[in-house]
């Protein structure tokens, strides 16, 4: 085939690896298959200055080979989805910033953020989030949406673009045509959106609507099947002409760069499959295909898509577009500008960075109904659910890094409290429920933190046994577990259970604020 061809399609595909430099597998897929961009996790990270020389090694490799810079994208979006946590200034949750009430703090923020990933070496942020989160019973957006109604999500939505545009880096909105009201997540299975087109009209797409007409560089796909737009209940959004051209491109007028969302998630992977998912989702008008982990599944499917092509399946015109679409992409400044970027980031977590990260973490925390603060006198039980399974949203129980755990534990000790601790998972097994009942019990005050306990029924059985008028309650992700114990003698939300979220809470239970 021809060499040319070749090279065009490898542009069409970022890619991910498993290494803290630039192994064998990345190697081999930016020579031999020329792909155009690699998307980093924390497995990629353990220091910004280990995470800068890898962007650069990555860039050196791959301009022995192209004169196109490689995209080298990041899901940085905030709160519990920062890829990189230490040594930057930590941003919040986008609900956060909506609680916090201060557009103008989400643009700086934004930016002070973007600009640090600039400064390592990403030029390609896959965020903000621009779903509506219009439905409580959601487990992937949730708190990382900006809000429950469009216009919120657009006021806020459009901060964080111009935030991200403004340090010259690719803004990525996500994820097309809405993820918000769902109540399953595509990384394990199908999702579904049911309502009728003049409904998503006025919500889902309007933030993605306003996107489009603000520049946003690029739009990630949901794997979510829209039956409105597409009549084949199989079909999810990714794979979609109907959706990805009809909707996106002919009535919504977009003409920039759409990314699909990884096609190893279930919904593809475990539905038409990798490469057949390649093939479908650059038919329907993706001009970048993600596939974020196993290199077998990213050789087979860049086989796959030039086997289609060389067979007449999919037309060369198609992906001569997307290839001019993603040559577009690349015109961004910390694309075209890598060489100049020094190799050691110069700056990083700035005074005034971190002193508007804990104002606006500050302003943000929700206090719900009465509240006492935690009497020092008395002996305190923290019950803190805690994820300790990899997940693509939640990865810090297995990064590489020696993170702090998402517990208040060192915290409320610093602030002179006598506590004792019994962490359980997430999943708040039937075991370890009856032990943190049994841990807790004759306690004169109990804090439990819990992580998405509306969805959960081992946290929510938890809560019900426990004598509410020596509880406080902590929302440690979704602000709606408060409504489980409106009977607690305190009830807070922080967005987020990471040091910098858990630290005004904090205060206000130990009377500091």
């Amino acid at each position: 085939m021809e060499q040319g061809l070749r090279e065009k399609v490898g542009q069409l595909f970022m890619v991910g690896f498993d290494a803290l430099e630039a192994n064998d597998s990345i190697k081999r897929l930016i020579r031999e298959k020329k792909v155009g961009g690699v998307i980093l996790f924390r497995r990629n990270v353990h220091t910004p200055e280990q995470l800068s020389a890898l962007c650069r090694e990555l860039q050196d490799i791959n301009a022995e080979v192209s004169d196109e810079p490689l995209l080298i994208a990041l899901d940085q979006e905030g709160g519990m989805v920062m890829r990189i946590e230490q040594g930057v200034t930590p941003i919040p949750a986008a609900m956060a910033f909506q609680e916090a009430g201060s557009v103008q703090d989400c643009e700086q923020l934004t930016h002070i953020g973007a600009d640090e990933m600039r400064q390592i070496g990403i030029n390609m942020l896959l965020a903000p989030v621009l779903d509506v989160n219009n439905n409580r019973l959601n487990p992937v957006i949730g708190v990382r949406s900006y809000g429950e109604e469009p216009a919120t999500v657009i006021e806020y939505g459009m901060a964080a673009v111009r935030g991200v545009k403004s340090a010259g880096i690719a803004a990525t909105a996500k994820h097309f045509p809405g993820h918000g009201d769902t109540a399953s997540d595509t990384h394990h299975s199908t999702a579904l959106v049911p309502h009728d087109k003049e409904r998503l009209h006025a919500v889902e797409l309007a933030p993605f609507r306003e996107a489009i007409a603000q520049g946003v560089d690029a739009i990630m796909t949901a794997h979510v099947v829209f039956p409105a737009f597409e009549a084949d209940t199989s079909v999810p959004a990714t794979l979609s002409k109907a959706v990805l051209t009809g909707l996106l491109r002919d009535e919504m007028g977009y003409q920039g760069t759409v990314i699909s969302d990884c096609l190893e998630m279930a919904a593809i992977s475990e539905g038409v499959g990798i490469p057949q998912g390649a093939i479908s989702t650059l038919l329907a008008g993706t001009d970048i295909v993600l596939i974020s982990h196993r290199e077998a599944q990213q050789h087979a499917a860049i086989d796959a898509v030039l086997e289609a092509v060389e067979q007449g399946r999919i037309p060369l015109a198609r992906i001569d577009e997307a290839a001019r679409r993603v040559h577009e992409l690349k015109k961004v400044k910390a694309v075209q500008q890598w060489r100049e970027r020094p190799v050691k980031p110069q700056g990083l977590m700035q005074p005034e960075a971190m002193a508007l990260a804990r104002k606006v973490q500050a302003d943000a925390l929700r206090v719900q109904g009465d509240f006492r603060p935690l009497d020092p006198a008395q002996p305190v039980v923290l019950l803190t659910i805690e994820v300790r399974c990899r997940s693509e949203i939640d990865e810090v129980a297995l990064a590489r890094n020696k993170e702090p755990r998402s517990s208040m534990l060192p915290a409320l000790q610093e602030a002179g409290l006598n506590v004792r601790e019994y962490a359980l998972s997430a999943e708040a097994k039937e075991e370890e429920v009856a032990e943190a009942i049994a841990f807790a019990k004759g306690a004169p005050q109990i804090v439990v933190q819990t992580y998405n306990a509306m969805l959960v029924d081992g946290q929510q059985k938890l809560l019900a046994a426990l004598p509410h008028d020596k509880l406080w309650l902590v929302a440690g992700r979704m602000p709606y577990d408060l409504d489980l114990a409106p009977g607690a003698a305190g009830r807070l939300a922080a967005y987020g259970c990471r040091p910098a979220a858990l630290v005004p809470v904090v205060a206000k239970l130990a009377g500091q604020a």
